[in-house]
């Protein structure tokens, strides 16, 4: 069945609550709907083919197709198919991931708990965090710090964590005790003038006054994901997280990295962590885990939170958390393969190799007329646009540029990200440079057309 973009059989299909859309939209013009995916192209029902210029989420690092995850998820269904973690049982695969996540950590991790999306590990941490402390005779220490434009995740919990104003906005959120530090985007909230150093060490002055406001008996963690992802793709400033890990070192406030999106080769290395000086005391995977190929996460804890978290346990006679599909062998097993093909393959050694291809690709557009910034690392990138590139001024409404430019991509063959009216960049890891610089090309057709649209429309101040 062929069922094209806007047509009849499409709105006809809209039949599910899609994530992150406007369902009336939905209603009106009815999905894209994709039917098979080879490397790092995509195909709709009509046979066209797309760049997956943001790796689906941000997660199928692999592309689509890697026939060695397929059979690891076979393999696995004719032996287990499916077992849980509770009461001291469980399948092999779980194990094995273990080990390997331990073996590979940035820093010394303990034990990892397994959830199934990186929205139920950030929640998991809440508990944990909250569950420790109180093993420890701190229950005033609850609170937990994040930041504005960070993104955590959509549960009630990981949400009001997420520093997003749509993921609050009727929804009654954030709950008690989440709490959000300024965002680190240099570009738009550093001052004239101000470095991007000197930005940080008055980012790591305002969050010790933001502690001492609040009381730091009563902070208990701090998280942040090394790049702000979802945010924008934004780059922390040079010397920031040494600065901000300074602060809650004093404070004796927990560290914890989300590594959903930058984590498994993202940034370079194998973790965003090793590449921006991170010291997590927790640190959260998900996403390039499996390859996106099957649901899994990760929670990692240092070996103090594991104590802290078994000796609770023990006087309460069990760990009261934990999901029907934690550790599950099949998806286990294929994070495992997943873990082998980056090692065999050295997926961040090639990472790093076509890195520049995009970077210095995306950057020779810094200077069109409706580029603010481009920004980025590794293999994630964004491009700002903006009404005035002197004054920095947005387009008004945000994301009306953006979701135009996204929509011309989309007819070039390119699937990105628009978020508001940043355009992310974030394409499979086993992208060649050829395919970049074709990504790129399509890219800048649709970058001519939005450009176009916008002087006749009347939307900026360029000539």
């Amino acid at each position: 069945m062929t069922i094209r973009p806007n047509s009849p059989e499409a709105r006809d299909i809209a039949s599910h609550l899609h994530s992150y859309t406007n369902a009336r939209a939905l209603e009106r013009d009815g999905p894209l709907i994709l039917t098979e995916g080879k490397g790092i192209h995509v195909y709709d029902t009509a046979g066209k083919e797309y760049i997956e210029g943001l790796a689906g989420l941000w997660c199928a690092s692999l592309g689509f197709g890697e026939e060695r995850l397929v059979q690891a998820a076979t393999n696995q269904m004719r032996k287990l198919p499916y077992y849980h973690t509770f009461a001291q049982k469980g399948g092999l695969p779980p194990v094995e991931l273990a080990e390997k996540l331990l073996e590979i950590a940035p820093v010394k991790m303990s034990k990892v708990f397994f959830a199934n999306s990186g929205s139920e590990a950030n929640d998991s941490i809440i508990k944990m965090v909250w569950y420790y402390n109180n093993a420890l005779g701190r229950p005033e220490k609850k609170k937990i710090i994040s930041r504005v434009k960070g993104y955590h995740g959509v549960t009630v919990a990981s949400a009001s964590l997420t520093g997003l104003p749509n993921n609050h906005r009727d929804f009654d959120l954030p709950i008690a005790n989440i709490l959000h530090a300024p965002c680190p985007h240099h570009y738009r909230f550093g001052h004239e003038g101000e470095s991007e150093e000197d930005f940080a060490t008055r980012m790591a002055a305002e969050l010790d006054a933001f502690i001492q406001n609040e009381g730091p008996d009563t902070v208990a963690a701090f998280i942040g994901e090394p790049v702000m992802a979802a945010g924008g793709v934004i780059v922390p400033p040079a010397t920031y997280w040494e600065k901000i890990q300074k602060v809650l070192k004093k404070y004796d406030i927990l560290v914890i990295a989300d590594e959903v999106i930058c984590g498994f080769g993202r940034t370079g290395n194998m973790f965003g962590s090793q590449t921006f000086g991170i010291k997590p005391d927790i640190i959260t995977v998900a996403k390039a885990l499996s390859s996106a190929y099957l649901p899994i996460s990760g929670v990692m804890v240092s070996e103090d939170i594991y104590q802290g978290i078994a000796e609770n346990s023990a006087k309460i006679g069990t760990f009261g958390h934990g999901f029907t599909y934690s550790g599950h062998p099949v998806s286990a097993a294929v994070a495992v393969e997943t873990l082998k093909i980056y090692e065999e393959r050295d997926i961040v050694g090639h990472t790093r190799a076509v890195a520049p291809a995009l970077q210095d690709g995306l950057r020779r557009f810094a200077d069109h007329p409706l580029v603010g910034e481009v920004r980025g690392v590794g293999l994630m990138a964004a491009v700002e646009l903006v009404a005035d590139k002197a004054t920095k001024e947005p387009f008004d409404p945000a994301g009306k540029v953006g979701a135009y430019l996204g929509a011309q991509a989309q007819e070039h063959g390119l699937i990105i990200r628009p978020l508001a009216d940043s355009i992310a960049f974030c394409p499979p890891l086993i992208i060649t440079e050829a395919q970049i610089r074709d990504m790129i090309s399509r890219f800048e057709k649709a970058l001519d057309e939005t450009t176009d649209w916008v002087r006749a429309e009347g939307l900026t101040a360029v000539a």
